[in-house]
């Protein structure tokens, strides 16, 4: 929990920071509530904790513009002893709560635990709220930034038709459950989701999976059987990988595709088939026809409708949302309370690229929810780092929140900063053009420090 303690009095204000430092908070000290209202965009605090009576701006109007431009973040005022009318009116104004002075730490702490313990239980029911509305759109899809919302938008009008589509993506962003929901809104939601990865089949065995054979077709073929467009009829077939299908094999899907009939491998009898087609690929199809590798007939018979899955890092707003979801999957699997993520694992996976997308991010969760022994993921609960993943900042066309690209702009040149001089601190202001302690305060916002040596 992030906490911004405010207090002109020097002495007071490092005894008390000191204490809270001891109960696992990160502290960020002011001077004044000017200071204060200067650090909170870049700190952004869960709790302000702000002495009452100070040179400049006092306690009561901080509150007031904390509570006019961060109305989530809490604020608790150190009152003078007895001074019963500040606090009521620090109370109206928004204030959780006031503690007097001479401070009473064991209040003070009880008092934490349970803005704690309110913000733990108002981000449980945000992401309750947040997964309803994305289950009255998109059952089974989490997401809500802008690139899932455009996707779900399409394949909402697409799904109840018998188009056949296309899905891109890179491994691991959600193709094959983006089949299925698609298959779960169409009007053949009654017959079967066959799915059938093109890349895991050995080349002499596809023709015989995608169409079934006859009794004696080959050597090891002593009985007959059904393939996948025969048990998917009536319902939806999903292609996975669908670039690594040979050239005999896609010859012989265009007949399917074309003619709506199929031969199983050593049969003449020609088998008529309802089958829709969603076929999928993390690789660029267009190229594979350039090379001769894939055919430009059958791109066309599949790429009617054509939908693109964002990689994760291009859907910052959504990772929290998917990482929660994965918290109370796996804990209810190892039968273990559901963890939280600390700021600092969060702010790792932020600033994380996920190569593998949804999939390592699922992975590591689960790596997390199962090694964890407290109520928390921490830093080192993950095995990746995320500012040693950051070479440049990832620009989004999804993403226009200026201080997000501002951030990640920062990071990137403070990291590239500190390479460039093997983690010399001094240097590394110096080429950055800041102050050695505003670097310090730039390096424990965005968690770099661990990182560094």
């Amino acid at each position: 929990m992030k906490l911004l303690l405010v207090d002109d009095e020097v002495a007071q204000r490092q005894i008390l920071a000191g204490f809270l430092r001891k109960q696992q908070l990160e502290i960020v000290e002011c001077s004044s509530g000017e200071e204060a209202l200067a650090a909170i965009p870049g700190f952004r605090p869960h709790l302000v904790c702000t002495d009452y009576r100070m040179r400049g701006m006092n306690g009561f109007d901080l509150l007031k513009k904390i509570k006019q431009s961060w109305p989530e973040t809490d604020v608790l005022v150190i009152t003078a002893f007895g001074n019963i009318e500040d606090a009521v009116a620090c109370i109206r104004a928004g204030a959780y709560h006031y503690v007097s002075k001479p401070v009473n730490l064991d209040e003070l702490v009880h008092l934490i635990r349970q803005i704690q313990s309110k913000r733990q239980t108002d981000h449980e029911i945000q992401i309750f709220k947040d997964h309803l509305q994305v289950a009255e759109f998109s059952e089974g899809i989490i997401g809500n930034s802008p690139s899932m919302k455009k996707v779900m938008e399409m394949a909402g009008k697409v799904a109840p038709t018998a188009t056949s589509l296309l899905i891109r993506g890179e491994t691991g962003t959600g193709k094959g459950q983006l089949a299925n929901w698609i298959h779960t809104h169409s009007q053949r939601k009654i017959g079967r989701f066959v799915a059938v990865n093109c890349g895991a089949l050995p080349e002499n065995l596809i023709e015989s999976e995608l169409f079934g054979h006859e009794k004696g077709a080959f050597t090891s073929a002593d009985r007959m059987r059904t393939g996948k467009f025969e048990f998917a009829d009536g319902g939806t077939l999903f292609l996975d990988e669908i670039g690594d299908l040979p050239a005999l094999a896609q010859v012989k899907l265009l007949r399917v595709l074309q003619e709506k009939v199929i031969e199983r491998v050593g049969g003449n009898q020609q088998i008529p088939v309802d089958v829709r087609i969603i076929a999928a690929t993390h690789q660029n199809l267009e190229q594979l026809i350039q090379t001769g590798k894939f055919r430009e007939d059958l791109y066309y018979r599949l790429n009617v409708i054509s939908l693109a899955l964002p990689p994760l890092r291009e859907r910052q707003e959504d990772l929290e949302l998917l990482a929660g979801s994965f918290l109370k999957k796996f804990a209810a699997e190892y039968r273990k309370p559901v963890p939280v993520l600390s700021s600092a694992a969060l702010g790792i996976l932020q600033t994380y690229e996920f190569p593998g997308n949804i999939r390592e991010l699922e992975n590591l969760i689960q790596r997390a929810v199962l090694l964890s022994e407290g109520d928390q993921i921490q830093p080192s609960d993950l095995p990746v780092t995320g500012s040693a993943k950051f070479n440049e900042p990832v620009f989004t066309q999804d993403d226009f929140s200026l201080n997000r690209q501002v951030q990640l702009l920062e990071m990137s040149l403070i990291s590239r900063a500190l390479e460039k001089t093997k983690g010399n601190q001094l240097q590394a202001s110096k080429l950055l053009g800041l102050s050695e302690r505003n670097l310090r305060f730039k390096l424990e916002k965005y968690n770099l420090r661990k990182d560094q040596k």
